[in-house]
């Protein structure tokens, strides 16, 4: 045992908590879970926030245990290897705004970086647009990088801080199994809090139980591994270091092996599931998850992770996502199967100039 955990601190680690996401993924999907959406941590948040009453599209409600045993198997995972550090104070309010524009853009395109990867693995070519345009976003973060853009330092903060996040998932998990209804309107529906989808992407899901542990292991291994989907790229590109790199290519192969053993390969751009084919789009905004990942430090995996690690910087991260996953959906900003929506190029545009006003002008304050 000890030999393997050493392994995940070596450049070991992410190739293998690649191999587990890249299997663990497709069997999920075939549990129940959309389809190539084993793991999506902007579409499974989203989901979330509908379930919260943050928004009322009725397909896309419901409390995703991966995301819950995500946070909490990296919250273990630094408990038992004294990396629990509770930190904050690193530009909070500019993270959460990151974070919303990160959820803007992925919701764009229907998609995190990991479910980029993933669509790919099962053939959906309007992926390949999409992580055309994510390079693109981290090469454009890498110039502000490089000409010094920094969101400072953070600091040490009590433990109290640390436990809220952990503390929030255990809620959430509770709320998931409880299904609370506290009222009812005037045509006797349930009105929350809680709000699961009866129909939808929302209402496929594989079971609690397994969903669970699937979340609660990639969570473990991730934090040991570092795994992350926009440092790899931004490493290769900017250090010319692989070593996160070979994590998202085993992820690739390992989830495209194992859809051609569950019968879940299909390649083509139409009729994939829950994607469109507006290549643009697809493009543009993942170019602006993409800026806005490179810019808060981590793909919204890493984000979860370091927030179980007691980072409230990466937790308001994740807050901004939680928002901007009610917004996208209350605003026309999430995208459909059948294209885009009214607001969505708009809020694309609108977060690269935000994004790109932050990059030029954070630095570093000098003591």
């Amino acid at each position: 045992m000890s030999s393997i955990l050493r392994l995940l601190t070596s450049r070991w680690g992410p190739i293998i908590t690649g191999v587990v996401i890249g299997i663990l993924a497709p069997v999920l999907v075939r549990l129940g879970n959309p389809g190539n959406m084993g793991v999506c941590m902007a579409c499974f948040t989203r989901d979330i926030a509908g379930a919260l009453g943050l928004h009322n599209t009725s397909v896309v409600q419901y409390i995703r245990p991966e995301i819950i045993g995500g946070l909490l198997g990296a919250f273990t995972a630094a408990l038992l290897f004294r990396e629990f550090k509770p930190r904050t104070g690193s530009a909070p309010l500019v993270r959460f705004l990151l974070g919303m524009f990160a959820m803007f853009g992925a919701l764009v395109f229907l998609g995190c970086p990991w479910r980029a990867y993933l669509r790919l693995a099962g053939g959906d070519w309007n992926a390949i647009l999409g992580i055309c345009g994510l390079v693109v976003g981290i090469g454009l973060g890498i110039v502000f990088l490089r000409m010094g853009f920094s969101l400072g330092r953070n600091r040490p903060a009590p433990k109290t801080l640390g436990w809220i996040m952990p503390a929030f998932m255990i809620l959430l998990l509770v709320l998931l199994l409880v299904e609370p209804q506290f009222g009812r309107d005037a045509s006797g529906n349930p009105t929350g809090p809680i709000f699961l989808s009866e129909s939808g992407p929302g209402a496929m899901y594989a079971p609690i139980a397994v969903a669970l542990v699937v979340g609660l292991a990639v969570g473990f291994l991730a934090q040991r591994s570092r795994f992350c989907t926009i440092g790899a790229i931004r490493d290769m590109i900017l250090l010319r270091d692989n070593h996160l790199l070979n994590g998202i290519l085993a992820l690739i192969a390992t989830a495209f092996i194992t859809n051609l053993i569950l019968g879940q390969f299909n390649s083509g751009f139409e009729g994939q599931p829950v994607a469109h084919t507006d290549g643009l789009w697809n493009f543009g905004g993942m170019v602006l998850a993409g800026l806005a990942f490179t810019l808060a430090g981590g793909c919204p995996g890493r984000q979860l992770f370091l927030a179980g690690e007691g980072d409230g910087d990466a937790a308001m991260f994740f807050a901004g996502m939680l928002v901007a996953g009610g917004f996208a959906h209350t605003f026309s900003i999430a995208s459909s199967p059948s294209g885009v929506v009214a607001f969505g190029p708009a809020a694309v545009i609108v977060g690269l100039v935000i994004c790109i006003i932050i990059g030029l002008t954070m630095r570093e304050a000098k003591t």
